[in-house]
Protein backbone atom coordinates (compact mmCIF):
# COMPACT_ATOMS: atom_id res chain seq x y z
CA UNK A 1 0.00 0.00 0.00
CA UNK A 2 0.97 3.70 -1.28
CA UNK A 3 4.41 2.66 -2.56
CA UNK A 4 5.03 -0.18 -0.48
CA UNK A 5 6.06 2.72 2.67
CA UNK A 6 5.64 1.14 6.02
CA UNK A 7 4.24 3.54 9.13
CA UNK A 8 6.41 3.79 11.55
CA UNK A 9 5.11 1.96 14.66
CA UNK A 10 4.80 5.43 16.94
CA UNK A 11 2.94 7.23 14.17
CA UNK A 12 -0.82 8.24 15.33
CA UNK A 13 -1.33 10.39 12.60
CA UNK A 14 -1.54 9.07 9.17
CA UNK A 15 -1.84 10.88 5.94
CA UNK A 16 -1.87 8.79 2.58
CA UNK A 17 -3.26 12.57 1.21
CA UNK A 18 -2.62 16.04 0.64
CA UNK A 19 -4.35 17.36 4.70
CA UNK A 20 -7.22 18.88 4.25
CA UNK A 21 -9.65 21.11 6.98
CA UNK A 22 -12.02 18.51 8.38
CA UNK A 23 -15.76 18.31 7.64
CA UNK A 24 -18.53 19.55 10.31
CA UNK A 25 -19.11 18.56 13.87
CA UNK A 26 -21.89 15.96 15.47
CA UNK A 27 -24.59 15.09 13.24
CA UNK A 28 -27.54 16.39 14.61
CA UNK A 29 -25.93 19.72 14.79
CA UNK A 30 -24.42 19.70 11.67
CA UNK A 31 -26.82 17.74 9.21
CA UNK A 32 -28.90 21.64 8.80
CA UNK A 33 -29.62 22.60 5.17
CA UNK A 34 -27.55 25.46 5.27
CA UNK A 35 -24.75 23.67 6.82
CA UNK A 36 -21.25 23.99 5.00
CA UNK A 37 -20.51 20.74 2.60
CA UNK A 38 -17.47 18.80 3.93
CA UNK A 39 -14.21 19.66 2.25
CA UNK A 40 -13.21 15.80 2.28
CA UNK A 41 -16.62 15.49 0.31
CA UNK A 42 -16.21 18.34 -2.37
CA UNK A 43 -12.49 17.41 -2.54
CA UNK A 44 -13.82 13.65 -4.46
CA UNK A 45 -17.12 14.93 -5.98
CA UNK A 46 -15.68 14.96 -9.16
CA UNK A 47 -14.22 11.12 -9.22
CA UNK A 48 -18.49 10.05 -9.17
CA UNK A 49 -18.88 9.28 -12.73
CA UNK A 50 -21.06 11.32 -14.67
CA UNK A 51 -24.88 11.50 -14.41
CA UNK A 52 -24.57 8.54 -11.96
CA UNK A 53 -26.92 7.55 -8.79
CA UNK A 54 -25.20 8.41 -5.36
CA UNK A 55 -26.42 7.83 -2.22
CA UNK A 56 -26.01 10.21 0.86
CA UNK A 57 -26.52 7.67 3.88
CA UNK A 58 -28.16 10.26 7.05
CA UNK A 59 -28.23 13.20 5.08
CA UNK A 60 -30.41 14.77 7.58
CA UNK A 61 -30.79 18.33 6.15
CA UNK A 62 -28.97 17.32 2.70
CA UNK A 63 -26.17 19.64 2.76
CA UNK A 64 -23.95 16.69 0.38
CA UNK A 65 -27.34 15.93 -1.42
CA UNK A 66 -27.62 19.80 -2.50
CA UNK A 67 -23.50 19.83 -3.56
CA UNK A 68 -24.14 16.39 -5.53
CA UNK A 69 -27.13 17.25 -7.45
CA UNK A 70 -26.03 20.37 -8.22
CA UNK A 71 -22.47 18.54 -9.85
CA UNK A 72 -25.41 16.32 -11.86
CA UNK A 73 -25.53 12.98 -9.81
CA UNK A 74 -29.02 11.35 -9.21
CA UNK A 75 -28.92 11.71 -4.95
CA UNK A 76 -31.26 9.14 -2.95
CA UNK A 77 -31.23 11.02 0.70
CA UNK A 78 -32.03 8.57 3.26
CA UNK A 79 -31.93 9.55 7.08
CA UNK A 80 -34.47 8.65 9.79
CA UNK A 81 -35.76 12.38 10.34
CA UNK A 82 -38.34 12.96 7.59
CA UNK A 83 -38.49 16.62 9.25
CA UNK A 84 -34.71 17.03 8.16
CA UNK A 85 -35.68 15.56 5.23
CA UNK A 86 -38.41 17.66 4.09
CA UNK A 87 -35.72 20.46 3.25
CA UNK A 88 -34.83 18.35 -0.05
CA UNK A 89 -38.31 18.89 -1.00
CA UNK A 90 -38.52 19.91 -4.58
CA UNK A 91 -34.84 19.87 -5.40
CA UNK A 92 -34.06 18.46 -8.22
CA UNK A 93 -32.19 15.36 -9.07
CA UNK A 94 -32.94 14.52 -4.99
CA UNK A 95 -34.99 11.62 -3.66
CA UNK A 96 -35.97 11.14 -0.14
CA UNK A 97 -36.24 8.40 1.96
CA UNK A 98 -37.20 8.28 5.87
CA UNK A 99 -36.29 5.32 7.41
CA UNK A 100 -34.46 3.71 10.60
CA UNK A 101 -31.20 2.24 9.36
CA UNK A 102 -30.57 0.81 12.42
CA UNK A 103 -33.65 -0.49 13.40
CA UNK A 104 -35.34 -1.04 9.83
CA UNK A 105 -34.60 -3.62 7.34
CA UNK A 106 -31.88 -1.59 4.75
CA UNK A 107 -34.27 0.02 2.32
CA UNK A 108 -32.36 -0.18 -0.57
CA UNK A 109 -31.90 -3.82 -1.10
CA UNK A 110 -31.36 -5.27 -4.47
CA UNK A 111 -29.75 -1.36 -5.72
CA UNK A 112 -26.65 -0.41 -6.81
CA UNK A 113 -25.50 3.06 -6.65
CA UNK A 114 -22.47 4.43 -8.34
CA UNK A 115 -21.64 6.41 -5.11
CA UNK A 116 -22.27 6.55 -1.16
CA UNK A 117 -21.34 9.43 1.17
CA UNK A 118 -21.55 8.91 4.65
CA UNK A 119 -20.44 11.56 7.08
CA UNK A 120 -20.63 12.29 10.40
CA UNK A 121 -22.17 8.89 11.17
CA UNK A 122 -21.36 5.43 12.34
CA UNK A 123 -23.10 2.00 12.56
CA UNK A 124 -20.98 -0.89 12.08
CA UNK A 125 -23.39 -3.51 11.13
CA UNK A 126 -24.03 -1.35 7.91
CA UNK A 127 -20.71 -1.00 6.86
CA UNK A 128 -20.57 -4.43 5.31
CA UNK A 129 -23.93 -3.62 3.43
CA UNK A 130 -22.49 -0.17 1.77
CA UNK A 131 -19.71 -2.26 0.66
CA UNK A 132 -22.25 -4.52 -1.40
CA UNK A 133 -23.78 -1.55 -2.32
CA UNK A 134 -21.66 -0.21 -4.71
CA UNK A 135 -21.80 -0.69 -8.39
CA UNK A 136 -18.99 -1.98 -10.40
CA UNK A 137 -16.29 1.41 -9.91
CA UNK A 138 -18.61 2.62 -7.71
CA UNK A 139 -16.94 5.62 -5.22
CA UNK A 140 -17.50 5.17 -1.35
CA UNK A 141 -16.74 8.30 0.81
CA UNK A 142 -16.72 8.39 3.97
CA UNK A 143 -15.62 10.57 7.33
CA UNK A 144 -16.68 10.46 10.48
CA UNK A 145 -15.20 10.84 14.40
CA UNK A 146 -12.27 8.53 15.83
CA UNK A 147 -11.17 7.24 19.33
CA UNK A 148 -9.53 10.82 20.89
CA UNK A 149 -12.57 12.97 19.87
CA UNK A 150 -13.78 12.65 23.28
CA UNK A 151 -10.85 14.55 24.19
CA UNK A 152 -12.48 17.43 23.30
CA UNK A 153 -16.45 16.68 23.38
CA UNK A 154 -19.12 14.49 21.26
CA UNK A 155 -19.60 12.14 20.46
CA UNK A 156 -17.61 10.91 22.99
CA UNK A 157 -19.15 7.08 22.97
CA UNK A 158 -16.88 4.40 22.14
CA UNK A 159 -19.53 3.03 19.90
CA UNK A 160 -19.88 5.68 17.51
CA UNK A 161 -15.89 6.62 17.23
CA UNK A 162 -14.13 4.38 14.71
CA UNK A 163 -10.84 2.54 15.98
CA UNK A 164 -7.46 3.90 14.50
CA UNK A 165 -7.50 2.67 10.91
CA UNK A 166 -10.95 1.23 10.65
CA UNK A 167 -11.65 2.33 7.69
CA UNK A 168 -8.62 1.51 5.84
CA UNK A 169 -9.12 -1.82 7.62
CA UNK A 170 -13.09 -1.98 5.93
CA UNK A 171 -11.76 -1.18 2.94
CA UNK A 172 -8.83 -3.75 2.82
CA UNK A 173 -11.65 -6.10 4.10
CA UNK A 174 -14.01 -5.56 1.40
CA UNK A 175 -11.61 -5.45 -1.51
CA UNK A 176 -11.91 -1.82 -2.07
CA UNK A 177 -8.84 0.33 -4.09
CA UNK A 178 -8.27 2.77 -1.93
CA UNK A 179 -8.10 6.46 -3.03
CA UNK A 180 -7.03 8.34 -0.16
CA UNK A 181 -6.73 7.96 3.48
CA UNK A 182 -6.52 9.86 6.29
CA UNK A 183 -7.01 10.09 10.20
CA UNK A 184 -5.95 12.07 12.91
CA UNK A 185 -6.92 15.51 14.67
CA UNK A 186 -7.79 18.18 13.22
CA UNK A 187 -8.25 22.11 14.28
CA UNK A 188 -11.10 23.20 12.05
CA UNK A 189 -14.07 24.24 12.21
CA UNK A 190 -13.04 22.87 15.66
CA UNK A 191 -10.60 20.77 17.71
CA UNK A 192 -11.72 16.67 16.51
CA UNK A 193 -9.89 13.81 15.84
CA UNK A 194 -11.40 12.08 12.69
CA UNK A 195 -10.83 9.13 10.29
CA UNK A 196 -11.77 9.81 6.60
CA UNK A 197 -11.63 7.20 3.01
CA UNK A 198 -12.28 7.64 -0.41
CA UNK A 199 -12.30 4.32 -1.78
CA UNK A 200 -13.74 2.87 -4.99
CA UNK A 201 -15.15 -0.90 -5.91
CA UNK A 202 -13.04 -2.37 -8.27
CA UNK A 203 -14.44 -3.16 -11.89
CA UNK A 204 -16.05 -0.42 -14.05
CA UNK A 205 -14.48 1.44 -16.92
CA UNK A 206 -12.94 3.84 -14.62
CA UNK A 207 -9.70 3.43 -13.36
CA UNK A 208 -9.01 4.48 -9.70
CA UNK A 209 -7.14 7.64 -8.84
CA UNK A 210 -3.63 7.10 -7.78
CA UNK A 211 -2.91 8.60 -3.78
CA UNK A 212 -1.80 12.12 -4.13
CA UNK A 213 1.48 13.27 -1.96
CA UNK A 214 3.42 11.27 -0.19
CA UNK A 215 3.53 9.32 3.17
CA UNK A 216 3.69 11.48 5.97
CA UNK A 217 3.03 9.97 9.48
CA UNK A 218 3.39 12.03 12.19
CA UNK A 219 3.16 11.53 16.07
CA UNK A 220 0.11 12.93 17.93
CA UNK A 221 0.10 12.82 21.59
Amino acid sequence: FAGGNRVPAPARFVILSKPLPSSDARPAALHAGDAPASAWVRRFVPLFRSCGTVLDLAAGGGRHSVLLAAAGLQVEAVDRDPVALATLQGIGGVKVTAADLEAGAWPFAGRLFDGIVVTNYLWRPLLAVLAASLSPGGLLIYETFRIGNERFGRPSNPEFLLRQGELLDFARAAALEVIAFESGQVELPRLAVVERICARCPGGDEAPAPLSGTLDPRVAA
